[in-house]
């Protein structure tokens, strides 16, 4: 298969795992990040990094917006949403901070695309991105042209941006006024 055509297959594949969120989930998602006083996410991994992505997004909107593990993350507590990410389902370290987090009195909304696996079930509210991850990138159940999770992680790219764009035009946010809170230090 030519460098052309996998691009082509990889992109219909991402395309078509993000056209199939539902639109309840995304206005859902829309309305918990609304509603969060502050957001905190997390994700292992190269979902880690897709959550770092989403998060920088957020706070480019204006919400208080952080990452977990980074030396200027608050508490979190009543009011507050942690928002995990965890494709095949549950990771440890997704499951212990939900624990955290439910103790605190913070919310949980988990990212995946198994609502089966052990974060969706401890979450308030679960976003399912039907795309493939390492819990089902081996055998038969294997159909990216991606390796293992890559599927997963670029619909999340994608599937971010779309949210950010509802998110904006829920909060009346001009896109100038997002702009101005992109850092100059670079």
């Amino acid at each position: 298969m030519s460098l052309a055509d996998q691009a082509t297959r990889a992109a219909a594949e991402i395309r078509e795992a993000v056209a199939a969120i539902a639109p309840a989930a995304m206005s859902g998602m829309v309305d918990e990040l609304a509603a969060a006083r502050r957001i905190v996410c997390y994700g292992v991994g190269r979902e880690g990094l897709m959550m770092r992505a989403l998060a920088m997004r957020l706070y480019h909107m204006g919400l208080d917006a952080h990452v977990v593990g980074d030396m200027s993350c608050p508490p979190v507590g009543p009011g507050d949403l942690l928002l995990v990410s965890a494709g095949p389902g549950g990771f440890s370290t997704v499951d212990g901070l939900i624990g955290v987090a439910r103790t605190a009195g913070a919310r949980v909304a988990c990212i995946t695309a198994q609502p089966q696996g052990s974060a969706s079930r401890a979450a308030d509210r679960v976003f399912l991105i039907p795309a493939q991850t390492m819990a089902n990138d081996k055998g038969p159940a294997a159909t990216s042209v991606l390796p293992m999770g890559s599927l997963f992680e670029g619909a999340q790219f994608l599937a971010f941006e779309l949210l950010v764009l509802a998110l904006r035009d829920h909060l009346g946010e001009p896109p100038d006024a997002m702009r101005a809170r992109h850092t100059n230090l670079e």
